[in-house]
């Protein structure tokens, strides 16, 4: 009996599995609703507003489990960032996805050239489903 509790306990948990994530977007009010929403969820957020800031977090250390990327942004946009991010081999083993309005298929071709995990469209996908997707290809990708 006592090994069916320890299995009922674990189930949760892995079900909530605490994920540590970097979003890059420039609109204030989406760092602020995403770092509210996934923090509520048990997550580490680290918001950035800039690609470069983004940059010097990586170059310094930062590993974060999930990246997630908006792809029109000021000094570079999110696909430029990726490719830096690929090219000095920053965020090895981090889940990669674009976070975005922008759902032409020639931008998601191109992000798709940099190695995405995946690629959700935030104007046609609300908040919560936004984490579900996020969560579920993240333990695709073994996280």
């Amino acid at each position: 009996m006592e090994e069916n509790t320890t299995t009922t306990n674990t189930a949760p948990a892995e079900a909530k599995k605490k994920f540590n994530i970097m979003i890059v977007d420039d609109d204030k009010f989406i760092l602020s609703m995403y770092t509210m929403k996934f923090t509520k969820e048990g997550m580490d957020v680290i918001s950035v507003s800039r690609p470069t800031e983004a940059l010097e977090k990586l170059r310094t250390g930062l590993k974060p489990d999930i990246v997630l990327l908006d792809v029109i942004m000021p000094e570079m946009d999110g696909i430029e960032l990726l490719a830096k991010i690929r090219e000095e081999n920053l965020a090895e083993g981090s889940v990669v996805i674009i976070l975005s309005n922008q759902g032409q298929p020639s931008d998601i071709d191109r992000a798709k050239a940099f190695g995405i995990n995946g690629y959700i469209v935030k104007a046609t996908t609300i908040p919560s489903e936004v984490l579900r997707q996020i969560t579920d290809i993240a333990k695709e990708n073994g996280k």
